[in-house]
C-alpha cells in the first residue's frame, strides 16, 4: 500500500498498529486448504520474511517485501505469500485481502537464479507447482483478493495480478510477459492471463514479450481500475472496506459460485447459479437482507 511504501513505514506499522498478525517466521500450511490439490509444508531456508502483513477490520493486507530482489516470486517468496493467504482463512475476522509491494516493481516474476541448470528439474517443478497452487489459492479462497499495483509487474508477476479478483493499478504501471526474450516463454502466467484478457491480445503479450501500458491492462480486462498514483492506497481501501462491510457468508457464496459457473455452457450455468440462489436465500444474512429491504433498514449482518 502507498503508505507502506518504504521499509521504515513497514517497521511503523508492525510497532504503532494493532492487528499486525502474530506468526512465526514460516507458519506451516493445512494440507489441501483452500487448494485444489494437496498443498506440501516444505519450509523454505530459514531467513527474513520476503513478505509482511497486518489484519485490521477485516482487510488483510500482505506486502511483497523484497524490493531489492525486484519482489522476484522466489520459492521462499511464493511460501511466505501461500502462507499469508491461507492463515486462518476461514476466520469469520477476515473479509478481503490487499496484496501490494514495497518499491518501484510490484514483481518482476520468478527469481531466474532459481532456474539455472545447478538446481535440477525437481527444483524447478518445485517452483512452478507452488507458483501454480497459490494462484489457484487465490481463486478459490473464501473471500476475495484484490492486488494493488504501482510499478511493473512482469512474467509470473503479471500472473499473480491476473489471478486476482479484482485489480486496481496507478497509471504509472505496466505488465509484461517477457519471458520468450530470455528463451523462457511464459506458459504458466498464460494460464492465468489468458483467463483475463482476449486471446489475441495475451498471445501478442506472449509472443513479442512486449508492456502494455495500465491503461491499455485496463481496455482489456487485466484490470479493474486504473487511478493516479497518489490516489491508489485511497481507491483500493474503498474497494476493500465497502467489501468488508458486507456479509462475509454471502460473498464467499458468489465467488465460489461466480468461478464455478464460468467454464459451463449457458444451461448449465444457470442451473447452477439458480441452486446457488436458493441456497443464498436460506442463508441467515440472505434473509436478514431481504428483510431488512422490505422494512427499510440496514442489515445486520452475522458476520
Amino acid at each position: 500500500m502507498a503508505a507502506l511504501a518504504g521499509p521504515a513505514g513497514l517497521r511503523a506499522f508492525r510497532t504503532k498498529v494493532p492487528g499486525w498478525l502474530p506468526r512465526g517466521p514460516w507458519a506451516p500450511l493445512a494440507a489441501g486448504f483452500c487448494s485444489r490439490g494437496p498443498a506440501r509444508a516444505e519450509r523454505p531456508e530459514p531467513g527474513p520474511r520476503p513478505t509482511s502483513v497486518r489484519q485490521r477490520d477485516g482487510i488483510r493486507s500482505i506486502v511483497l517485501s523484497h524490493p531489492k530482489r525486484r519482489n522476484a516470486l522466489s520459492l521462499a517468496m511464493l511460501k511466505s505469500l501461500q502462507s499469508d493467504i491461507l492463515h486462518e482463512a476461514e476466520s469469520e475476522d477476515l473479509k478481503v485481502i490487499i496484496i501490494s509491494a514495497e518499491g518501484p516493481v510490484f514483481s518482476s516474476g520468478h527469481d531466474l537464479k532459481e532456474l539455472t541448470d545447478e538446481q535440477g528439474p525437481a527444483y524447478h517443478a518445485e517452483v512452478f507447482q507452488t507458483c501454480s497452487e497459490v494462484m489457484m489459492q487465490i481463486q478459490s479462497h473464501p473471500v476475495p483478493v484484490i492486488a494493488m499495483v504501482n510499478g511493473l509487474a512482469t512474467a509470473a508477476g503479471c500472473q499473480l495480478v491476473a489471478s486476482c479478483d479484482i485489480a486496481v493499478a496507478s497509471d504509472k504501471s505496466s505488465f509484461a510477459t517477457p519471458g520468450v526474450n530470455i528463451g523462457l516463454f511464459c506458459s504458466t502466467p498464460g494460464v492465468a492471463l489468458g483467463r483475463a484478457v482476449p486471446r489475441k491480445v495475451a498471445l501478442e503479450m506472449l509472443f513479442t514479450g512486449e508492456p502494455i501500458t495500465a491503461q491499455e491492462a485496463l481496455l482489456h480486462g487485466l484490470l479493474s481500475r486504473v487511478v493516479p498514483e497518489e490516489q491508489l492506497e485511497e481507491e483500493t481501501m474503498r474497494i476493500a472496506t465497502k467489501i468488508a462491510s458486507l456479509s462475509r457468508p454471502v460473498v464467499s457464496l458468489g465467488k465460489a459460485a461466480f468461478y464455478k459457473q464460468l467454464p459451463q455452457d449457458l444451461r448449465i450455468a444457470y442451473h447452477l447459479t439458480c441452486q446457488t440462489m436458493v441456497d443464498n436465500v436460506a442463508l441467515r444474512d440472505g434473509q436478514e437482507g431481504i428483510k431488512a429491504f422490505i422494512q427499510k433498514r440496514k442489515p445486520i449482518w452475522s458476520h
